[in-house]
């Protein structure tokens, strides 16, 4: 048995034509060979989303491993050489479901000594305590398996990816600058339809029309404090010429003629969304009670609410498993560690390229995503009666993805949350949690129904 434990998840390797592209290879394997040279009683636990097998639209069934040790030999190879001197367990996710459902896939991977145990959760012994690990898909409703071990039974989330995600690596080549194939790493899936648009805006748009309407979305303020201040000189709050025929904006010349155009065409804009705005209303709350019913999009893992039903999750384990010390669990591509007196909650984050919605410095122009690498991995160990929870980042080039005319328009995303180096906790000290539903969450990002009842992490001894 080992004495200490390497974490890492989400790395999604495979997929339909662009999303085979592995961005970070070379950092998988310079990590797995460093694993392999320090050697020592050590298990690397990859806890879901090892392969991406949803991504793929033809492939079905068993097939879909076998496309993926064939698109990465690279790796497998080093996997079957690191995993010669220490153990390399894997658990599903919900993209590597099938890893669940077919036995076969045991003796596969076991082939580049590769241990797949295919349970919900599992846990390991550190010092005196346990650690509970899972990957979390089932505290998100969009993705939670109803029948576990099934391939038939699967959630709403599998034909999004088939349907939507393997779609777009078909096609990402015919896009400008490859940027589809990224959709991946666009999470949650409602952010997709913005992303899309964010992207035509920025990449696809006939760049004659995006410099027609560039100048609209500009002057689209401007156009609204126009007309307001020419209703307030006509109710005589203004002195005249203070908007209407200014004798500084005639001094413009050709460019006020423009300037007139502009605002006469936003005008027209803004009266047409006026008499829109009503019958949008109404269509936008029937369509929001409609998919409500049907549980999609407004229930589960959704903008905004964070990491909160994976912390309710982690709760109900502590309390219900006294020697539970560390929770980790994965899903949700952002890397944490919230620490509750002396019990510790994990999310392992991801390898994929990571985007984060930002705005612009001109508020009419759509947010664009700013893309970035958050390579890490944990390592839990005993020190003494203590259980030491150790996070590191591997260094990797960052993408340079952005347009020049996004750079020149992109607000600076905010820094990262800063995880500890080192956190030690003692497994028999105490719980101290904060109030269910209560308190900050690790990274603002997306999350679960505020209103929904916190789901009960399940207990590999209850199979």
């Amino acid at each position: 048995m080992a004495t200490e434990y390497v974490f890492i998840s989400d790395l999604h390797m495979g997929g339909d034509e662009q999303l085979t592209t592995l961005d970070f290879e070379d950092e998988l394997v310079s990590f797995l060979e460093d694993l392999k040279e320090d050697g020592g009683d050590v298990e690397l636990i990859i806890n879901g989303d090892a392969f991406g097998l949803w991504e793929y639209a033809e492939a079905t069934g068993t097939d879909t491993l076998e496309r993926v040790i064939e698109d990465h030999p690279r790796v497998f190879e080093q996997f079957r050489a690191t995993g010669e001197e220490i153990d390399i367990t894997l658990i599903p996710g919900n993209h590597d479901y099938d890893l669940a459902c077919y036995p076969s896939y045991v003796d596969r991977l076991a082939e580049y000594n590769l241990t797949l145990e295919p349970e919900v959760a599992i846990t390991r012994e550190v010092a005196d305590g346990t650690v509970w690990i899972e990957h979390g898909q089932q505290h998100d409703a969009n993705n939670r398996m109803p029948d576990w071990g099934n391939p038939d039974a699967l959630p709403v989330g599998y034909f999004v990816v088939q349907r939507v995600v393997a779609a777009a690596g078909r096609y990402s080549e015919h896009a400008r600058g490859d940027w589809l194939r990224d959709i991946q790493s666009v999470a949650p899936m409602e952010e997709i339809p913005r992303w899309l648009v964010s992207n035509y805006f920025y990449r696809e748009m006939s760049p004659l029309l995006r410099a027609i309407v560039v100048p609209l979305l500009l002057f689209f303020n401007i156009t609204i404090l126009y007309l307001f201040g020419t209703v307030l000189e006509t109710i005589g709050l203004l002195p005249p010429h203070v908007f209407t025929d200014n004798p500084l904006i005639r001094a413009l010349g050709a460019a006020d003629y423009l300037l007139e155009l502009i605002i006469a065409i936003n005008v027209v804009v803004i009266g047409m969304l006026l008499v829109l705005a009503i019958p949008f209303w109404f269509f936008r709350r029937d369509l929001r009670r409609t998919l409500g019913r049907f549980g999609v999009m407004l229930s589960g893992v959704r903008v905004g609410q964070g990491d909160r039903p994976f912390l309710n999750a982690a709760r109900d384990v502590f309390e219900s498993h006294p020697d539970v010390a560390v929770f980790v669990y994965g899903h949700t591509h952002r890397a944490s560690l919230t620490k509750w007196g002396d019990r510790v909650v994990v999310n392992t984050g991801t390898w994929l390229k990571k985007l984060q919605h930002v705005e612009t410095w001109f508020s009419r122009l759509p947010g664009l995503y700013y893309p970035s690498f958050r390579l890490n991995y944990f390592r839990i160990f005993p020190e003494g009666d203590r259980i030491v929870v150790e996070y590191e980042e591997i260094e990797t080039r960052q993408p340079r993805d952005l347009t020049r005319f996004q750079q020149l328009v992109a607000r600076r995303p905010p820094a990262p949350t800063t995880i500890p180096e080192r956190t030690a906790v003692d497994p028999a000290g105490p719980l101290e949690l904060p109030d269910a539903g209560s308190g900050p969450d690790p990274e603002p990002a997306t999350g679960g129904d505020p209103e929904r009842e916190p789901t009960r992490a399940p207990d590999p001894e209850d199979d």
